[in-house]
């Protein structure tokens, strides 16, 4: 007979967020109460936009890391994407997964596979939120956050770039 091995999981970051919101705790708060020290361990600020201003010229270099400029900051704890960014949700084209409101923190150097949520800045400069659902050497296949969009196949010449969402408050 073969015994289940249960593995202790972390919640999602979604599950954190409603956790957060329901309880108004903020995310230094909460960081304060998992770690150790009982220090905060937030020691970064990331950068802050709009997602509307995202597709604008200036906000990003040609690798999809913010600039200096037009920014503003937000604290975050750590983490381990110097390039992190946080971009806020406008509008309710992502909802409701993202209402108007939620902040997302998205890091370049995170690594991208099927079924993430991602930023991705076309060489329109269209800066969307979507889920990846396939990239091949030849096409990036793109599934709208809002149920009520359609899918979506973009050549790979036409994606300037793309970076992983890792986080969203609720």
């Amino acid at each position: 007979m073969h015994s289940a091995i249960t593995r202790a999981r972390w919640p999602s970051t979604e599950s954190v967020a409603k956790a957060l919101g329901a309880t108004g705790t903020t995310i230094d708060t909460f960081v304060q109460l998992i770690e150790e020290t009982g220090r905060s361990a937030i020691k970064k600020t990331v950068p802050l936009i709009g997602l509307a201003q995202a597709g604008k010229e200036g906000y990003f270099d040609h690798s999809g890391f913010p600039t200096s400029q037009g920014w503003e900051e937000i604290r975050f704890p750590a983490v381990n994407d110097e390039h992190a960014y946080a971009l806020e949700i406008s509008g309710d084209s992502m909802a409701p997964a993202y209402p108007e409101g939620t902040v997302i923190i998205v890091s370049p150097a995170a690594s991208i596979r099927r079924g993430d949520r991602v930023v991705v800045k076309t060489s329109d400069n269209d800066v969307m939120v979507q889920e990846l659902r396939r990239r091949t050497a030849k096409t990036v296949e793109l599934r709208s956050i809002n149920p009520a969009h359609g899918e979506r196949t973009l050549p790979v010449r036409d994606v300037l770039w793309i970076a992983r969402i890792v986080w969203a408050s609720q």
